[in-house]
Parts: structure tokens; C-alpha cells; sequence
């Protein structure tokens, strides 16, 4: 008899949330681990089978936490904010409110199926107000903040303010993007216009006007992840390049901070790196080139200074600041459909076409610093604004791209080293002599990048300079459905709102559309403005806005007055153990570093990094099945027939395929194009191809875990999936496959159960017990410990072939074989565990140990051959002498049966090796 899964997993999830057993508190004694899920969206589709990869690691891992006596944080909240709940809204005039409840109570009741241990008493939702209130205030205390170069940390903007009047802004060595010097006495001449204005250049969150991927029919900014080839993801409407004033984060502050932690936290090598090369730091100098016949000047960043005598023309980015001073009336009309043709393209696309060259003459020209020749001025797609300066000095000899614009537009390319060929190519040389460069020639390439630096810094005409790759991070949509700012203005100057005031709630709206005026959906608000009457910000804050801090709220979510109190965080202290995509290392893993160092220096909370140790899970891929359809007519022909005639491939619904053998009467009531369909069958049945591609609703291979744990159980889809392949891998869904799974289940449920009832017996282990079970029990800890969990259950099946094969009833091994089963499969392990008369939840009992002894083999399985060709195994002990093994092999029946009537030449015998027999 089959256990009854339904039964016994409904008794446990209700048994869980009745006693609330993952409930936690920070005043327990035992060491704590904090075990976490990356924040996930609640889509209206649900989950498909292969999202709750990472949360079953997770699940298993904070269970076995628990069996070694932590005391184990592991909460599951929701990124409520989000495009398609707004998308929705402005389709059918439903609040987005209303759809994403709807969506968070699928997600988890199919959360709390999969017997997911989590502290639901910790849920928070990212559209809560009571949740937004604390991401409001980090906000307001981002812009009361500035970057001190000096301290390496961030310091109340009072304290600025305290310097500029006592010293003015000459000596602050801060992070900034104020242009003007001034000293005490003229800061303190200024009116408060004009000192909000100089104050907003060094707060960490600022206004400024930026590029951005602009979607008309959207009515907001996208991201860039959210545009694809010129149009939206999400609609497929155009998307232009615009500047537009937007709020910003100055995470570039950070940069070098967020480099060095990534030396300090347990994180995938290839995931790091991917941090490293987004902040992308180099080293060279910023140097100055006159413009000529203006009395203005732009700023280039290199880090080969040394190539300064090769530069042939400057490139400046589309959207750079002097073009429309640089442009001439003779290149107007060419410059302006330049740049129109270039605002279809995002930054990403741009920096990703290597191939096409693209640029426009400016028609004006800058002056060499160091030889006052003319150098023309180029405006290119391949140079980006919010990089560097938005300028480059152009080295074709030494860059690809700019060799490629060179031979393009013919421009001059003027070799650097001696001996190296350019003809068809650039080269970046680091070693060689230098040429045609001036009072560099003769010059080792190092040496001469050292003396060049000198002789700017020397002539005053620039300074050797860390440059980062990593921008600022745009912090403000022209959306509803998001955090709305807490900023309002003031004659045009942006000013905090006081934190008593906080949250500030999203206002009702008679659309989710923009205004006529082109204003964002809060525009459309009724009296959206402060008791004194001044206008709140119109924007929202972006999607990473509410995910940047929830790991820390949920240390402290019940708190109304902080986002964290001192007494949790320092229990909680930060993740010991995170599980997400590698497809956030550049956003939210970024963005939260990035906040939690600012919390960490404001001294809000007692750790710099939020996750010590973080694992990359995998993607389950889709196994897509097929039909094929005879051209011209609606028979179909099974798939080992297929190549006798014409066919169309067809993805149909993996739901109603078997073993790859289709349901017949299923399809044809799939779609009323089906109804009349005819099949060439084999062997009685339609046969379908298959092939793995992304789990897809298009692709019709979704599988949805309701239906595999309506028919296998959750803890079968648990073990399963864990069963795949390593957690980090990608690999393929084969609902066939989880047959075999469900198959051991049952097979440990008959190892316990005699008609129903609990059939053990309680006696001491046999020697052959205890060596099953206390390597079982080593093997699984270990596993667990280096995050191997499919191993770990090819462990548990051998554990149970193993008992069965000894007809094992023993209480005692297999009482902890269920506790060590039980992270993987904890529905039926608490009914074994219940039944074997233990009171509460096994979660809380002791992970087994196991001793060493019962590890060593008292025997060796020696492979007996016969001329060399292996016929079977047999058990000998491990400290019989060469002639003991031999004797006993002479006298052993089936082996005497091998050489009847033939004669034994020679036995050969090698000691924890071979025994063979050469036979005549």
C-alpha cells in the first residue's frame, strides 16, 4: 500500500501553521542563521515547476540548520510594486492594489503546498505603507547625506553646511558634481535658492538631468533590461533616448567600497567578476583640450595618457553638453539627424554594436595640450554620456573602435611603437619602444606612461585620476504603482518632508495614465500637494527601490518607528545564506550593498555587507514535447513515422503528453482546431518528440507544481528537484523522471509501514546496520554542508536499497534515517517521526551523528575472474593473508563450479584487489 500523500502533507501544513513552529524570536540562545530567498514578484501566472528550485534549497538548508540548533530566520515576502500590475490597470481602470493581492494569495498557497518552513508572520509587501514608510526614510536620509573622501563614509549634510561656512567648498574632499569654487564669506552672501542648489550637487540622492530610456505610449522611464532593440518588453513600443531631470542615487560614492567587500563575502567567482567589470575601476589621468576660437574647454579621461601624440580626432557622445556650442551652421542639419537616429538606441544596445560605425562631424575643432595642433571634433554613438567625462581623445593605432571610425571617415592613424604593424589593425601595446611621440620617443611604454602623467600634472593641464565605470543609479519612474517620493518644492528647490509625516501614501487617481500635459499619473491626483500647498514630486521610486532594504526589515518588520531596531539587527546581524539568479548581480545585489553600507555608516546597523554567503541557482529548462502535422491537412503522424511524409513541428501542452506519448482525446479537446484531427499511430499509440528550451507558456511546457503535487506530493516535487543536479545548474524538467522519486518514497514508507501501521522493531543495530546508517549519516552532512543536495538524495536511495536488501526493521536507524530524510521530505518524515511516538515536530530534534568505528570495512568485495573476464563478487575479511584468501576461495562452491572439468593452472591473488583463475 502506497502512503497516502495528500493526507499526510495537508495534516503537516496545518499541524505548521496551527502551532506556528518556524515562528522565531531574537531572544533565543541558540546561535542564530539567517537563511533567505531572493525577493520574488508575484506574477498572475503563479509559479511553474521550475521556480521553486532556489526556495526548496533554501527550505532544506534551513531545516538542517535547525536540526544543528539554530535558531533559523527564514522569511518569504513579496516585491509587490511592479510594471504588468499597472499595465493591467491602465487596461481595465482595476487599482493595482487589487491585482497584486489577488496574485500574492496564489503565490502562496502554492508556497505554503510545497511545505516551504518559512516565518510567515514575517511577511511584508513592498505596496504596504507600513512597509514603504522605511524605504521612504532611507531616502530622505540619502539626500540629508553627502560622500566624505576624507572619513570614507557617508556624514549629515549639516556637517557640510558647517564646513562651506566656516571654509568654503575649496579643501572638501567629497564625492560631488559642483563646478564652482567659493569661499566662506561668499557661501554665506548666497540666498537659499542658490545654496539648495549647490547642496543638491553633493547629496547622495540629487536631481539631474539625465538620458534616458524614454517610452512615449508607456508614459514613463524604463530600465534598461526593459528595452529591447529600440522598443519596450513589455508592449513592444518605441523607446527613445531623452534627458529628462530625474532623481539619482550617487552609488558611484561607493565604488571602490563596493570592489573591496567583494573580497570579503562567500559569493560565485563568475558572479563577483560580473560586479567587478559593472563598476569597471581603471587608472590614468583627466586632462583638459581647449576648444578652439571658444573660451571653453572638455574634459577627457584616459588610461593611456601615453598614447596623447597619437590622437588624430576627439568623439564626443550624443548627448554631451557643448554639442549644440560645437556644432557649426554647415554640419547643423547632419548633426541633428545624427542624433534623432541615435536616440532609437539604448545604451546597452549601443555598447553592444561593435560592428556598425556610425558618427557625425561636428565641424568644430580643440587644440592639442601639449602641440597645439588642431584635432576635429566627432560626435559617435560608441562614446557614452554617463561614462567617464562623455569625451574620449581618439588613438586609433591603439583602440579597435577607434581604428574602425578611422578608416570609416579616413582619418589619420599615426603609429606609437616601434615595430608594430597597423595596417590592418589596432593594437594596445604595453611593452615597446615609443615613436612619433614628442619628448616620449625612445621611451619604454612604462616609463613613458609614468613621465607623461608628470608632465600634465607638471603643465597644469589635468591630474592622474581612479576613473569608475559604474553610474549613478537612476532612482525615479513616471509611474503609479511605486514608492511615491518624499520630496516636495519650493519655489522650484526640492526639500525633504518631515519624517513624522512619512509614509507618504500613494493618492487615489482617476486613471493610470499621464496627464494631457505629459506630467506622470500623480499629476492626476486631487490636492497631491503639502498642508502649506507646496507640490509633492510626481514620480515614483523605481522597482529596486523596495527590494534594496527587506532583508533587514525582516529582522524587525512588526516595527512602526524604525526600519530595524538595534536589538535585532544585532542578533540577526546580516544573511548568512542567500539563494537567487545570477541575473541581479548588476542590479538589486548591487543597489543593496550599496544601501547597506550607507546604513552601516549612518550606524543604523552592525554589518557592511548583507549577504556572507550567496549561491546562484540554476534554471530548470522546459522539456517542450511536439506533433506533426501533415502538410495541407489536419492528420497527424507520430514521431517515429514523421519522416515518410511532409510535416509542420507543433509544441503542444507537455499536460497532456505521458512519456512522450500523447493523450488523444486530450488534444482533441485542446482547441477546437483539433477536434476533427486524425493520427497515424505506432503501435497503437501517437508518439511525440521532444527538446529542452526555456519553461515557457508559449512554448506550452509549463508544468505547473499544483498538478505534480496533486498527483506525486510535495515532498516528491522536493526531492526531485533537488535530485536534478547540482543547485547551481541548469537542467532539464522530465515529469517522466519523477516516477523514480516517487517510487523510493514509498519504498522508505514500506520500510516502516505494514498495512498501514508502523512495523519496527526496537533493538540494538546488527553490525551491517550500523554501517549503513552511520555512513548515510556522514555522506548527508557532508552534502549538506557543501550545498550538494542531489547527492545527498542518491544517498538516501542507496541508504534504503540497502535496509531493504538486509530486511532491516530496526527502530533506532530508522528513526534517524527520517531525521536526516526529513529537510528534503518533511511531510512524511513528521509522520514517521509522530508515529514512532515522539511529541512536536521533528524540526526540532537533534541532526544524528555519526562515529567514525562503524566506517571502517571489515570486508573487501573481491571481484572473482576466470581468465581475466569478471563473474562475480565475493565477500572476504580485510585481514586475510594471501594464502588464506587463496584457500578459501579453493573452497568455496561456486567457485570450484568455474573450473569443473577443466584444469586450474595458476590462482592468482592480489590482497584488497583481484582473485583470478587461469583455467585450461
Amino acid at each position: 500500500m502506497n502512503y497516502l500523500h495528500r493526507e499526510i502533507e495537508k495534516k503537516w501544513q496545518n499541524f505548521w501553521e496551527e502551532s506556528k513552529v518556524f515562528e522565531v524570536s531574537e531572544d533565543s540562545p541558540k546561535p542564530k542563521y539567517y537563511v533567505l530567498d531572493m525577493f520574488p514578484y508575484p506574477s498572475g501566472a503563479g509559479l511553474h515547476v521550475g521556480h521553486p528550485l532556489g526556495y526548496i534549497a533554501s527550505d532544506v538548508i534551513t531545516r538542517y540548520k535547525r536540526l544543528c540548533g539554530f535558531n533559523v530566520l527564514h522569511p518569504m515576502g513579496y516585491d509587490a510594486f511592479g510594471l504588468p500590475a499597472e499595465q493591467y490597470a491602465i487596461k481595465t481602470g482595476q487599482h493595482p492594489a487589487i491585482t497584486t493581492d489577488a496574485n500574492i494569495k496564489t503565490y502562496r498557497k502554492q508556497l505554503e503546498g510545497i511545505g516551504l518552513s518559512f516565518d510567515w508572520s514575517r511577511e511584508v509587501r513592498t505596496c504596504d505603507p507600513s512597509y514603504y514608510k522605511h524605504t521612504q526614510w532611507v531616502f530622505l536620509q540619502l539626500f540629508q547625506h553627502w560622500y566624505d573622501r576624507n572619513e570614507n563614509k557617508a556624514r549629515g549634510i549639516d556637517d557640510l553646511v558647517r564646513i562651506f561656512e566656516r571654509d568654503g567648498n575649496g579643501s572638501v574632499q567629497a564625492v560631488h558634481s559642483c563646478e564652482s569654487e567659493f569661499e566662506s564669506e561668499q557661501w554665506k552672501s548666497f540666498d537659499e535658492e542658490t545654496q539648495q542648489k549647490i547642496l543638491l550637487d553633493y547629496r547622495l540622492a540629487y536631481l539631474a538631468d539625465m538620458m534616458v530610456n524614454w517610452c512615449p505610449e508607456l508614459g514613463t522611464v524604463l530600465a534598461n533590461d526593459e528595452v529591447k532593440e529600440g522598443l519596450s518588453v513589455r508592449g513592444g513600443y518605441p523607446v527613445e533616448q531623452k534627458k529628462m531631470k530625474q532623481w539619482c542615487l550617487r552609488i558611484t560614492a561607493y565604488a571602490q567600497r563596493l570592489l573591496d567587500g567583494l573580497e570579503k563575502i562567500d559569493w560565485p567567482e563568475p558572479l563577483k567578476e560580473m560586479q567587478r567589470n559593472w563598476i569597471g575601476r581603471s587608472e590614468g589621468a583627466e586632462l583638459d583640450f581647449p576648444i578652439e576660437g571658444l573660451d571653453e574647454s572638455f574634459k577627457i579621461f584616459t588610461t593611456r595618457p601615453d598614447t596623447i601624440f597619437g590622437v588624430t580626432f576627439m568623439v564626443l557622445a550624443p548627448e554631451h553638453d557643448l554639442i549644440e556650442q560645437l556644432t557649426t551652421k554647415d554640419q547643423a542639419a547632419s548633426v541633428q539627424n545624427y542624433l534623432k537616429e541615435v536616440s532609437k538606441k539604448t545604451e546597452r544596445e549601443r555598447i553592444a554594436e561593435t560592428k556598425k560605425v556610425s558618427g557625425v562631424f561636428s565641424g568644430s575643432y580643440c587644440l592639442h595640450p601639449f602641440t597645439n595642433k588642431k584635432i576635429p571634433i566627432w560626435i559617435a554613438d560608441y562614446v557614452l554620456g554617463g561614462y567617464g567625462t562623455g569625451a574620449i581623445m581618439a588613438v586609433p593605432a591603439g583602440d579597435s573602435r577607434d581604428y574602425a571610425f578611422a578608416k570609416h571617415f579616413d582619418l589619420e592613424i599615426i603609429p606609437l611603437v616601434e615595430g608594430v604593424d597597423i595596417s590592418e589593425e589596432s593594437h594596445d601595446v604595453k611593452e615597446g619602444i615609443m615613436m612619433n611621440s614628442d619628448f616620449l620617443n625612445g621611451l619604454e611604454v612604462k616609463v613613458a606612461l609614468k613621465k607623461i602623467i608628470d608632465e600634465i600634472e607638471k603643465k597644469k593641464i589635468g591630474h592622474r585620476k581612479v576613473n569608475y565605470k559604474l553610474r549613478d543609479a537612476i532612482f525615479s519612474r513616471q509611474r503609479y504603482w511605486g514608492e511615491p517620493i518624499p520630496i516636495f518644492y519650493k519655489n522650484g528647490i526640492a526639500y525633504p518632508m518631515d519624517e513624522k509625516d512619512l509614509p507618504l501614501e500613494l493618492p487615489d487617481v482617476d486613471a493610470y495614465l499621464p496627464t494631457k500635459e505629459g506630467d506622470p499619473p500623480l499629476g492626476r491626483a486631487a490636492h497631491w500637494k503639502t498642508k502649506d500647498g507646496h507640490p509633492i514630486e510626481l514620480s515614483t521610486m523605481p522597482g529596486f527601490a523596495g527590494s534594496s532594504a527587506y532583508f533587514l526589515r525582516y529582522m524587525d518588520p512588526k516595527n512602526e518607528n524604525e526600519l530595524v531596531s538595534k536589538k535585532a539587527n544585532q542578533y540577526w546581524k546580516n544573511v548568512d545564506f542567500y539563494v537567487g539568479g545570477s541575473e541581479h548581480a548588476t542590479g538589486h545585489l548591487l543597489y543593496s550593498r550599496f544601501w547597506n553600507m550607507f546604513l552601516y555608516d549612518m550606524g543604523e546597523i552592525c554589518c557592511e555587507e548583507p549577504f556572507q554567503k550567496l549561491i546562484n541557482q540554476g534554471m530548470i529548462q522546459g522539456r517542450s514535447n511536439f506533433v506533426y502535422r501533415v502538410k495541407g491537412t489536419n492528420q497527424y503522424v507520430s514521431h517515429g513515422l514523421k519522416d515518410k511524409y511532409e510535416t509542420s513541428e507543433l509544441h503542444v501542452d507537455v499536460n497532456i503528453v505521458h512519456n512522450d506519448v500523447l493523450d488523444l482525446e486530450a488534444f482533441k479537446n485542446w482547441g477546437p482546431e483539433n477536434k476533427d484531427a486524425e493520427f497515424i499511430l505506432e503501435d497503437g499509440q501517437y508518439h511525440c518528440g521532444w527538446g529542452l528550451e526555456k519553461m515557457s507558456k508559449s512554448l506550452y511546457n509549463v508544468v505547473n507544481p499544483d498538478k505534480v503535487i496533486e498527483e506525486y506530493g510535495a515532498d516528491t516535487l522536493r526531492l526531485y528537484e533537488m535530485f536534478l543536479g547540482p543547485i547551481e545548474q541548469s537542467k532539464p524538467w522530465n515529469t517522466s523522471g519523477i516516477e523514480g522519486v516517487y517510487r523510493f518514497l514509498n519504498k522508505f514508507w514500506k520500510l516502516c509501514y505494514q498495512d498501514g501501521k508502523i512495523d519496527l522493531e526496537d533493538k540494538e543495530e546488527t553490525a551491517d546496520e550500523q554501517k549503513i546508517i552511520h555512513k548515510t549519516i556522514k555522506k548527508v552532512k557532508e552534502d549538506l554542508e557543501s550545498f550538494s543536495l542531489n547527492t545527498a538524495v542518491s544517498a538516501f536511495m542507496i541508504c534504503v536499497n540497502d535496509l531493504g536488501k538486509i530486511k532491516s526493521k530496526n527502530r533506532r536507524v530508522i528513526e534517524k534515517l527520517t531525521v536526516l530524510l526529513s529537510p528534503f521530505a518533511p511531510h512524511l518524515c513528521e509522520q514517521v517521526w509522530h508515529d514512532l511516538g515522539n511529541k512536536g515536530s521533528i524540526s526540532f530534534t537533534d541532526f544524528p551523528d555519526y562515529d567514525e568505528k562503524y566506517l571502517v570495512e571489515s570486508h573487501y568485495s573481491y571481484p572473482i575472474s576466470v581468465n581475466g573476464k569478471m563473474k562475480f563478487l565475493l565477500d572476504l575479511p580485510l585481514d586475510y593473508s594471501k594464502a588464506e584468501i587463496e584457500k578459501t576461495i579453493l573452497e568455496d562452491e561456486k567457485v570450484k563450479a568455474l573450473f569443473e572439468g577443466k584444469t586450474l593452472k595458476k590462482v592468482i591473488v592480489v590482497p584488497k584487489k583481484i582473485v583470478n583463475l587461469v583455467v585450461g
